[in-house]
């Protein structure tokens, strides 16, 4: 049993470095691509936080613009240093930040084109397209599926060569535990990787459907005021920094740059992924030609229905909350008659 397992975490190791080793200057630069978008994400959400953090301290001044300070994380300029000396050097050819031990996964990719155009590749790519656009998917797609395929086989191997050693010195409890708990962490660290991006899909389009209706509103607002709906759409992609609002300006792009309006709206549909960007965008469409006035009167009763199916979600939400809080309650509630009863219990049996 020992020799075989030995076997197996020998194979594997020695098939990651075979694939090290056939690691292509192609597949170099598509990762130091990917960890380039890494970083700029990383240095945007980082400068979006602190123009954020200087909104709030706006309000303070003096001593106590001091103590929010110092409360506060404070400025992040050492990180977005960092991140964007880390681009600078990847796009000079610097590759030292990509991670080494997903390069193999590149290889599989490129070289067994089941695993490069199959379906998890294909779930994936769906993903990273609705998440980053169609510039940055190939990409990120790529990138995510490297780590799920090299991962397991670098993991897998160092752990059975673990547990190999405790076998062979006896310790056979410890040499057990590491092979197989470590196998199964492992391989549910790998899966975590596929539903980290699950959730964030989810996560996307939850904020995009609760932030449907505030843009809605203001669309129907300045539309039956008088402004052109390009104008309009516009004023509200530019008026807020969320999700929805930058699909919004990404559309308006589009349009300045003579992309038909199908098109855009069409890319913006795809992009959000919701039924209420789909609504919104197939309206705009249907109604390009029919002037302000009936697509004034549509944007308001989508505005209602909107506000409308908000409250419905929020009420649902809450009843959500209020059930997982029943548990913790239970406890709590027992634990108050066990901190009442056992005085009582007690001075009974003493008496």
């Amino acid at each position: 049993m020992l020799i075989v397992i030995l076997i197996i975490a020998t194979l594997l190791l020695v098939t990651w470095l075979i694939l090290l080793g056939r690691v292509t200057g192609e597949d170099w630069v598509q990762a130091a691509y990917a960890g380039v978008f890494d970083n700029r994400a990383e240095t945007d959400k980082l400068r979006l936080k602190d123009k954020q953090a200087m909104e709030r301290l706006s309000g303070y001044s003096g001593i106590t613009l001091f103590a929010m300070k110092k409360i506060t994380a404070g400025s992040p300029a050492g990180k977005i240093k960092k991140y964007e000396r880390e681009i600078s050097g990847l796009q000079k050819g610097d590759l030292k930040s990509i991670n080494t031990f997903m390069m193999p996964g590149y290889v599989l990719q490129r070289e067994l084109p089941a695993i490069g155009k199959g379906e998890i590749h294909k779930m994936i790519m769906s993903k990273c397209f609705e998440l980053y656009g169609k510039k940055y998917a190939s990409n990120k797609t790529k990138q995510i599926l490297a780590k799920i395929l090299s991962y397991p086989l670098i993991g897998v191997a160092c752990t059975l060569l673990l547990g190999v050693i405790f076998l062979g010195i006896g310790n056979s409890t410890a040499g057990i535990a590491i092979i197989g708990i470590g196998t199964i962490l492992l391989l549910v660290l790998v899966y975590a990787l596929y539903d980290e991006l699950d959730d964030l899909v989810r996560k996307r389009r939850s904020a995009i459907s609760k932030q449907f209706p505030n843009v809605v509103s203001k669309l129907a607002l300045l539309v039956t005021s008088g402004m052109i709906m390009d104008r309009a759409w516009k004023e509200t992609a530019f008026s807020q920094e969320t999700e929805l609002y930058r699909e919004m300006r990404e559309t308006s792009k589009e349009l300045d740059n003579l992309v038909s309006p199908e098109s855009a709206f069409s890319n913006f549909i795809n992009r959000c992924n919701t039924k209420e960007s789909a609504k919104l965008a197939s309206a705009i469409m249907q109604n390009l030609s029919k002037g302000n006035a009936e697509i004034g009167r549509l944007l308001k009763d989508m505005a209602r229905e909107a506000w409308q199916e908000r409250r419905h979600t929020a009420k649902r939400d809450a009843e959500k909350a209020n059930s997982k809080l029943m548990i913790p309650t239970m406890m709590l509630f027992l634990a108050i008659l066990v901190m009442l009863m056992v005085p009582v219990a007690m001075n009974f049996s003493g008496i």
